[in-house]
């Protein structure tokens, strides 16, 4: 009996706490920022940021990791300078250039300007793109300095690959590849 009497006191004044909870009321908040979290606008002053939360600019001077800045400007004047420009890969290791240039081609530039280099890619034939060149065009004069320059920086409809290369190597050895391709059209 005493037992029950503890249990029905304990229940009674459960009950009489709970009926004095409201819920779109809770009680003291310890952490408030847990339960009603403040948004930041971004790039917006506050306290523990007082010059603002602005994206950076890097320091003067630095470049990305694998690259070294390509001394050619975006300019007609810099890929004529470009044109000039001899591929820096070991001769010794062409072979291996070359397979890994056509690696490299067949993913970023077939699509477009075909497996052989002449301006037949499946975009093409699908007729999403038009206006592709052939390497063998004797007017265009294509160097493997210019094939670089153009890949660096994009030229007309198509944009810059060299964010999709993971260095610099990559893109000369597109480029020396792109030249074997030329070369095998105008046989």
């Amino acid at each position: 009996m005493k037992k029950a009497g503890i249990i029905l006191g304990a229940l009674a004044m459960l009950i009489s706490l709970s009926s004095c909870f409201d819920k779109n009321k809770p009680n003291y908040q310890y952490m408030p920022n847990m339960y009603e979290p403040v948004g930041y606008e971004t790039y917006q002053k506050v306290e523990f940021f007082p010059q603002g939360t602005e994206a950076l600019l890097p320091v003067d001077g630095t470049i990305s990791r694998g690259w070294m800045p390509y001394e050619f400007d975006n300019t007609v004047e810099g890929k004529e300078l470009a044109r000039a420009q001899a591929s820096p890969l070991d001769s010794l290791m062409q072979e291996e250039n070359l397979a890994e240039g056509k690696a490299l081609y067949d993913v970023y530039c077939a699509i477009c300007h075909g497996t052989k280099g002449d301006g037949q890619g499946w975009l093409v034939k699908q007729e999403k793109i038009l206006g592709v060149p052939t390497y063998a065009d004797a007017g265009r004069n294509i160097t493997v300095g210019s094939t670089y320059h153009t890949m660096y920086y994009g030229l007309n409809s198509m944009g810059s690959y060299a964010s999709q290369m993971s260095n610099e190597e990559e893109l000369w050895q597109v480029a020396e590849y792109v030249m074997k391709l030329k070369q095998d059209l105008t046989k």
